[in-house]
């Protein structure tokens, strides 16, 4: 880890193998928001039990002392982020973490990351994996140029639904393809005369971070035609596709209660909206395949007992047939985490051989038995789940992703405080985007933003 390459038995000196050669023993530490038992639980147990063994084997048996440990971080996302720019910033931190694609820009002009060109150099230039990512995926962790980290994967956004739920409701969830934002609303009515307490859930308020941006603002927003840049990469600052957007949250949680407005609000919200998916609560709620994957897996906090039976996707309709970005009738929006190198570890080569072990089609694969899923390589199938078959197919297609851009990680906390004082009343979708406007344009100055109306 940083601060601990370390010469054994105190001799400052090195090991002597069984070979004869000389090898410094080094320790590595890693960290991803993941737990045993707990948040991301499957990537704990994969980095714990195969890729941790597996390459302490493989460097013994090049006659190499390396050992390697997890540090499992608990916390929300942003609470990581925060830990992250404080290690990083000071030289502290473990030697490899998980990291978020859309942080890297704004990391990288902070100085708070280096690419892997200049870390590592040739080992991470050349490594094979690159020719099994596609350039679309290996972008998700690069900037203007440079490599700062690999992905796991992608993933997609789509509508969850209780099938059991819409069938005490007189609807069924099979045939049922909602087309338009009025057909998620016809719905969620019907849910609620029939009982359900918070048919429909779009994530929104800053408590539940970029899950508000992505699975809530985004998707709205990608139904109205627009996105939050322009083509020229402007931040759309003022629209009619921003003035939607907040009204179909002030329908949803202010004018008819369809959803849990107290959920957008508290610190725990997110795992709230969970809870009430789980529990029967809410019967439609925007989501990543993660959802599927790991939130409502089997022994997680929140499995759904009989998921396979009780539940369904939908895709993600505009606000009318034909309105979405790019004229699409339905929409997506995808991300990326992967890990990144702390650019103060006292070991980079070894801590590169690591991450490219751990990112190997071996090991890559070894994840899927893990947790099933959309793979950064193209050389590790999706396994047999009709889930992750369907979706992947019909939405990849559909998908678009968040602007490589370094203002990105702000303007979203903006994003996320307007649809907060819209949810909670405070202020009208009209008020809420001229605040954000004012907000935005003082962050990334007036040239770079542009008017739609």
């Amino acid at each position: 880890m940083v601060y601990k390459h370390l010469v054994a038995a105190g001799l400052g000196l090195a090991v002597v193998t069984g070979t004869g050669a000389a090898a410094f023993a080094v320790d590595l530490t890693i960290t991803c928001r993941c737990v045993e038992g707990g948040v991301n639980s499957a990537t704990a147990e994969w980095i714990k039990n195969s890729v941790i063994p597996g390459f302490e084997a493989r460097m013994a048996e090049e006659g190499r002392e390396i050992s390697v440990s997890l540090t499992e971080f608990a916390g929300a996302d942003e609470q990581l982020t925060q830990q992250l720019a404080l290690d990083f910033s000071t030289g502290a931190g473990a030697d490899i973490s998980g990291f978020d694609g859309f942080l890297i820009p704004s990391f990288v002009d902070a100085g708070l990351l280096r690419s892997f060109e200049d870390l590592i150099g040739e080992p991470a230039i050349s490594w094979e994996g690159w020719d099994h990512i596609s350039e679309g995926i290996r972008s998700i962790l690069s900037y203007d140029g440079g490599t700062y980290g690999i992905g796991l994967g992608t993933d997609v956004r789509m509508v969850f639904v209780r099938a059991d739920l819409f069938e005490e409701a007189g609807l069924d969830a099979a045939s049922w393809e909602p087309s338009s934002w009025d057909d998620l609303l016809e719905a969620a009515r019907a849910l609620k005369d029939a009982g359900v307490d918070a048919p429909l859930q779009l994530n929104a308020g800053v408590s539940m971070g970029e899950a508000t941006t992505m699975q809530g603002y985004w998707m709205a927003l990608l139904g109205t035609g627009e996105g939050v840049v322009d083509e020229e990469g402007r931040w759309i600052v003022e629209s009619q596709g921003i003035l939607d957007t907040l009204n179909l949250y002030k329908t949803i949680y202010v004018d008819e209660a369809l959803g849990d407005d107290r959920a957008q609000l508290l610190a725990d919200g997110r795992n709230r909206t969970f809870a009430n998916f789980r529990d029967g609560r809410t019967a439609m709620l925007v989501e990543g395949d993660w959802f599927y994957r790991s939130v409502t897996a089997p022994g997680s906090e929140f499995a759904l007992e009989n998921r396979d039976e009780i539940m369904t996707w939908k895709k993600m309709p505009a606000r009318e047939p034909g309105a979405g970005f790019r004229g699409q009738g339905h929409v997506s929006v995808s991300g990326g985490t992967g890990f990144v190198i702390n650019p103060n570890t006292d070991s980079p080569q070894e801590a590169w051989e690591f991450l490219a072990f751990m990112m190997s089609q071996e090991q890559m694969t070894a994840f899927q038995d893990y947790q099933p899923g959309i793979r950064s390589r193209s050389d590790v199938p999706i396994p047999d789940s009709p889930f992750l078959n369907e979706t992947s197919q019909a939405l990849l297609p559909l998908t678009t992703a968040r602007p490589n851009d370094a203002d990105y990680n702000s303007v979203s906390m903006e994003i996320q405080r307007m649809t907060e004082s819209v949810v909670s009343g405070e202020l009208s979708p009209e008020e809420a985007m001229a605040q954000y406007k004012a907000a935005v344009t003082s962050i990334v100055g007036e040239e770079n933003t542009v008017s739609l109306l």
